[in-house]
């Protein structure tokens, strides 16, 4: 096994140099492009003597101030060892299966495959990453758990390629607004916004604007752990899942599907719209300029053929709206899972939830294709 897999991106066969000068050939049996990792079958030729292994320890037990060492090759020097503590765990750079152990071990260009050791001599992490200005070991690395290493090599052993579970929704994270709005105890969980048709989520009765709050007995304690926590899951499995709809907690059954084949279910229908763009309509309330949707508007805003709503043409500066990042172009989809098509509708909905006594509206905010929950204030 070993990471930088760019190295081995487009090769089926390559050489190994081990620590004691010994070199082999070997094939490549499966990479994985999200996580850097690749697996390796080394044919061994005459030699007899088997190589020495080393084994994984349980990275989940491993906890923020323990020491480990790391053992690489930094700047072409050789193997090197260095010491220190895990600063962090689930650390996310850029990729949503993020979830790297942070170290303070000086980790330098070159120590990327090598082992992080714990004091049992396991290893629980596998050296991937630095941040760094200078291109030197500033005291922040991150490692590869040796758990999530474990599951995808597994895969790639057994099937060549990754098989990640996949449930098909988009998700956002609850904010404090978001969950006043929703009647949540505190922010936590996974909102969904929006369901791939015909993914497992539709499968399993999964609406947009649940809050998803367990997935197969693992809790979502924040938006991000629900795309790892689905990724692990085994394809083909029923598991529970626990949602919060309409101020309650709701248990559905979702059959995990696969990531790698849920690309295939990525289609949507193209209508177009070519009605004149009426005057826009202001909508004090939130500091919004709203206008029905037009062909010229779509033109304007770059707005895809299949996205039906209110355009939002204009956001007052300071406006609660502006506050939460809405912007010219946006897309209201729906206000309080209704959908409006017109700024009249949406002044309608408004004012029917300040009539209700309600503090906040829920609006669904399509963004060129991108689908998020926005909780605005009604003023008093």
């Amino acid at each position: 096994m070993v990471t930088n897999n760019h190295v081995i991106a487009e090769a089926d066969e390559i050489s190994v140099t081990l620590s004691d000068d010994s070199t082999f050939k070997a094939t490549v049996v499966g990479k994985d492009q999200k996580t850097d990792l690749a697996l390796l079958k080394l044919d061994l030729g005459s030699r007899k003597a088997p190589l020495p292994t080393v084994k994984f320890g349980d990275s989940d037990k491993s906890r923020v101030g323990d020491w480990v060492m790391a053992i690489g090759n930094p700047f072409g020097l050789g193997g090197s060892v260095s010491v220190g503590i895990i600063s962090a765990r689930a650390r996310s750079l850029q990729g949503p299966y993020d979830d790297f152990l942070q170290t303070d071990a000086a980790i330098n260009k070159g120590n990327s495959g090598g082992p992080m050791f714990n004091m049992d001599g396991e290893v629980i992490g596998i050296n991937t990453a630095i941040y760094s200005p200078s291109g030197g070991s500033v005291g922040i690395g991150f490692a590869i758990p040796s758990n999530l290493a474990s599951s995808v090599v597994d895969q790639l052993r057994e099937f060549g390629r990754t098989k990640r579970g996949w449930l098909g929704v988009r998700i956002q994270t609850v904010d404090e607004d978001l969950a006043k709005t929703l009647a949540l105890d505190k922010p936590r969980g996974a909102l969904v916004a929006d369901i791939t048709p015909g993914g497992p989520a539709e499968k399993a009765d999964i609406k947009p604007r649940d809050v998803i709050l367990s997935f197969d007995g693992k809790e979502i304690t924040e938006m991000r752990k629900l795309s790892r926590v689905v990724a692990e899951a085994k394809v083909g499995a029923e598991v529970d899942v626990v949602i919060w709809r309409d101020g309650k907690r709701r248990t559905v059954k979702a059959k995990v599907g696969e990531l790698e084949e849920a690309e295939k279910l990525q289609s949507a229908a193209a209508t177009s719209d070519n009605s004149a763009a009426p005057k826009g309509q202001t909508l004090d309330t939130f500091g919004l300029t709203l206008t029905e949707m037009s062909a010229e508007l779509r033109d304007r805003y770059d707005i895809p053929a299949a996205t039906k709503g209110v355009v939002v043409t204009k956001v007052q500066e300071n406006s609660t709206a502006a506050e939460k990042g809405i912007r010219a172009g946006d897309v209201i989809v729906d206000i309080n899972q209704h959908e409006v098509k017109t700024p009249n509708e949406v002044a309608t909905r408004v004012k029917e939830a300040r009539d209700a006594k309600r503090k906040s509206v829920l609006l669904l905010i399509d963004r060129q294709g991108d689908l998020r929950f926005v909780g605005l204030r009604i003023d008093s």
